[in-house]
């Protein structure tokens, strides 16, 4: 139940928090047995566009023509026979026909996006991982705070997504402010996130975008660890 329309969510200029009581379901074309939450697109500026699937067991996703990067959150999945269930993920490149489908009812994070062509460098192969094999690497020192790169250090790819993890009351060591756009999914835990002048609290299954040049910062609050799953553009020139 709504409370006379109140809601954590909010949309300013430069960025955008989407929480769960806003979400808004529908079919994409090609899907079958699946409906998609789309956060973010470029109807909104982005330029990727990044959606939860909530999988039917059975369900399938229909062909893309452009990358795709699927993380899954809940339920298991198959991705050409491969099987990957929670912290499951894989790269399929630009024009696959890959099949993709539910083992169980599933809920996956899908990130899809153009690929920004770089003279000498085929497109990647298909990439299959997950996130416990990645070795965590602890950002500027700080051991309590983690981050997982899901994508090979390979300039082949045009984006980067990782995820951080951060121990209660560990944060970011500065403001940032950069070129890059992020698409952001709250994973686990909570804090606090500074967007442009804004300050927000969030918590798990909240969706943030941040556009280019975005002021950002976030905390983590309470007694377990904050974790997220980010997207940023990567390893191309910006006028590319």
């Amino acid at each position: 139940m709504h409370h006379l329309g109140h809601t954590r969510s909010a949309l300013e200029r430069d960025h955008l928090l989407q929480t769960p009581d806003t979400f808004v379901r529908a079919p994409l074309p090609g899907m079958r047995g699946v409906t998609a939450i789309v956060h973010i697109g470029p109807a909104r500026g982005a330029r990727f566009t990044q959606y939860t699937a909530e999988f039917e067991a059975g369900g399938m996703l229909g062909p893309c023509a452009v990358q795709r990067f699927l993380y899954v959150l809940e339920g298991e999945l198959s991705v050409e026979g491969r099987r990957l269930s929670s912290g499951g993920y894989a790269y399929l490149p630009s024009g696959s026909s890959l099949s993709v489908s539910g083992l169980s009812a599933a809920r996956v994070a899908v990130i899809e996006k153009r690929r920004v062509e770089l003279s000498g460098l085929p497109s990647p192969a298909m990439l299959v991982g997950e996130e416990s094999s990645i070795s965590a690497v602890a950002l500027n020192g700080d051991d309590a705070l983690e981050v997982r790169s899901l994508l090979p250090d390979d300039p082949a790819f045009d984006f980067a997504v990782n995820t951080m993890t951060y121990q209660p009351g560990a944060c970011l060591p500065m403001v940032e402010i950069h070129v890059m756009e992020h698409g952001l999914l709250m994973l686990a835990g909570g804090g606090v996130y500074r967007l442009s002048e804004k300050w927000y609290p969030v918590m798990a299954g909240d969706f943030i975008w941040m556009a280019p040049y975005c002021p950002q910062w976030f905390g983590a609050l309470g007694k377990m660890p904050a974790r997220y799953l980010i997207y940023k553009d990567w390893n191309r020139h910006p006028l590319d």
